[in-house]
């Protein structure tokens, strides 16, 4: 089996943008683990980096550390992605516990709250969890598509039929989530699975990108540079300030190189199937 660090190109950068003196984004990776992670601090809201960078260490570490612990080639493709589901709602619900009580403690820490999208590669699948609008998108051959539905007053518009998507990219309501982590004592993650496969582009990107860039343009950047996730990541972010750059703007990048199938033993897959 080919360990995951070998199968994934993973890039990220986090930039604060031209108008914010504050980054208050957090981008996060664990290679060995297939782990990617992004969060973005409340905007408004006091504290925001210090909720983003608790829900960033918190979630990826816990995550890091139970996935390295699970032993993958025991279990089938569907039992891993339920466990992976599993440890991704019980770390965020963890995460937003630990900042939730941080800002009820600390006067200065009050009203903090973060957005948060993680994604874990692994058997040829990537489970990924979200809460509040920041966003995963694919490329696969020449089509992108958004992976996660935004957790925000503005999707719930379009989804009404009140207003369409090209005039909510000019609504002033754009930063206003419906869930977010740590702003309530509970928060669940939205999760979803999805197959992978090589060839693939993953981006992760907090709203910073894509309020500044258009997903076409988007597209057309992770097509263009596709063979350098890292100069795609830097061109993501150069065309987020170049248009104005409102908001701290952060990437993170994972290019599927090579099949990851997890190999089980004859005799794992006979008791796997006995157990049917």
């Amino acid at each position: 089996m080919m360990r995951i660090s070998q199968a994934l190109e993973i890039a990220s950068l986090t930039d604060p943008g031209r108008l914010r003196k504050r980054n208050e984004d957090y981008v996060a990776e664990r290679s060995e683990s297939g782990l990617v992670l992004l969060a973005d601090g409340m905007g408004g809201y006091n504290a925001g980096d210090v909720a983003s960078g608790m829900a960033t260490d918190l979630v990826a570490d816990g995550l890091d550390q139970d996935w390295q612990q699970a032993r993958l080639d025991r279990m089938d493709q569907v039992q891993a992605q339920a466990l992976a589901a599993d440890l991704i709602r019980q770390h965020v619900a963890r995460a937003n516990s630990a900042v939730h009580q941080a800002a009820q403690h600390t006067p200065e820490y009050s009203g903090m709250g973060t957005t948060l999208v993680v994604g874990l590669f692994f058997d040829n699948l990537l489970t990924v969890g979200h809460v509040g609008d920041s966003r995963l998108y694919r490329l696969r051959g020449d089509a992108l598509d958004q992976l996660t539905r935004d957790h925000s007053l503005l999707q719930e518009q379009i989804d009404q039929g009140v207003i369409s998507k090209e005039e909510a990219r000019l609504s002033h309501n754009k930063n206003l989530v419906t869930r977010a982590l740590g702003v309530d004592p509970a928060v669940e993650a939205e999760v979803h699975s999805h197959v992978v496969v090589p060839g693939d582009v993953y981006l992760l990107c907090s709203d910073g990108l894509n309020d500044m860039v258009d997903d076409e343009e988007i597209r057309l950047t992770l097509l263009t540079l596709k063979s350098n996730v890292q100069l795609a990541a830097q061109h993501l972010v150069q065309a987020a300030n170049d248009s104005g750059g409102r908001d701290n703007v952060s990437v993170v990048l994972v290019k599927v190189l090579n099949d990851f199938q997890v190999t089980r033993s004859w005799l794992v897959k006979l008791k796997l199937w006995l157990k049917r």
